[in-house]
């Protein structure tokens, strides 16, 4: 696949439209990286000129900072500042919601002022421009869809319609669980839980989120996150569904509609 590193456009004395910020999960997760090609395909069809940081990239230190480690959080941020403001960087992209969290609200104070979208905004944006059509597809028309709001995506930055508009581009059959937009349940991963045990309890809390995904009867579960999508799939082979449901992200539904 075609993607230009920030240090290749700069030696070419270009500068791209947008940064696509992969974050750790697209860039080191097997499922997680899926996403982030099925995006980069997306972004190919919009003929749009973006570019990624390569090695360059490092984590945006949310992990470390929900964890309470302010200080790692402060050395890994200031270290991204500095390598995208020697870039010039003016608009990222990414699909990852934690990262868009970070970039977005925490890194202005630290002197990173950046226009920063979520993947399924950034669509939605190339759809109203008219850079980019999705197909009625006949792989997922009529099928039944239900979608998980990332926390970081809904309640952290209330982006609630962008993904759900695109959903229903699709022509697929969109139920909502009882818990949904700023009433729906975390999937488990928000907050660093990601990376630590469970606590005492009956139930984790990626199972109690997959049986409200499940009460709709669905054949895919959409997400906007990869770490949603583990703990929905985690969830879904903990509930042995895997023959029944599927989880998708909805760039993934995208690029299977416009068979990218």
């Amino acid at each position: 696949m075609n993607v230009p590193t920030m240090a290749d456009m700069m030696a070419q004395g270009k500068q791209p439209e947008v940064l696509f910020w992969v974050g750790a999960a697209g860039s080191y997760d097997d499922r997680a990286k899926k996403i982030s090609r099925a995006f980069v395909k997306i972004l190919h069809q919009a003929n749009v000129d973006f570019a990624v940081l390569g090695t360059e990239e490092s984590s945006t230190g949310d992990a470390a900072k929900r964890a309470g480690n302010e200080f790692l959080f402060q050395m890994q941020a200031m270290m991204n500042i500095e390598v995208l403001n020697g870039y010039e960087v003016k608009k990222i992209v990414t699909c990852d919601p934690h990262s868009f969290n970070t970039l977005k609200n925490e890194y202005p104070s630290l002197g990173g002022k950046y226009e920063v979208f979520h993947h399924t905004q950034f669509i939605q944006n190339l759809i109203s421009e008219g850079r980019l059509k999705i197909n009625d597809s006949s792989i997922l028309k009529g099928k039944r869809v239900t979608f998980h709001d990332p926390c970081y995506l809904g309640r952290a930055n209330d982006v609630y319609e962008s993904p759900r508009d695109l959903i229903k581009r699709l022509g697929v059959n969109l139920t909502e669980m009882k818990r949904h937009k700023s009433t729906a349940l975390c999937c488990g991963a928000g907050g660093a839980q990601m990376f630590k045990d469970a606590e005492k309890g009956d139930k984790e809390i990626n199972v109690l989120r997959t049986e409200d995904a499940l009460e709709t009867k669905p054949q895919i579960i959409a997400t906007g996150c990869p770490y949603c999508n583990t703990m929905m799939t985690d969830g879904i082979k903990f509930k042995e569904k895997e023959a029944e449901v599927v989880v998708k992200d909805i760039a993934e539904l995208i690029a299977e509609a416009n068979n990218l």
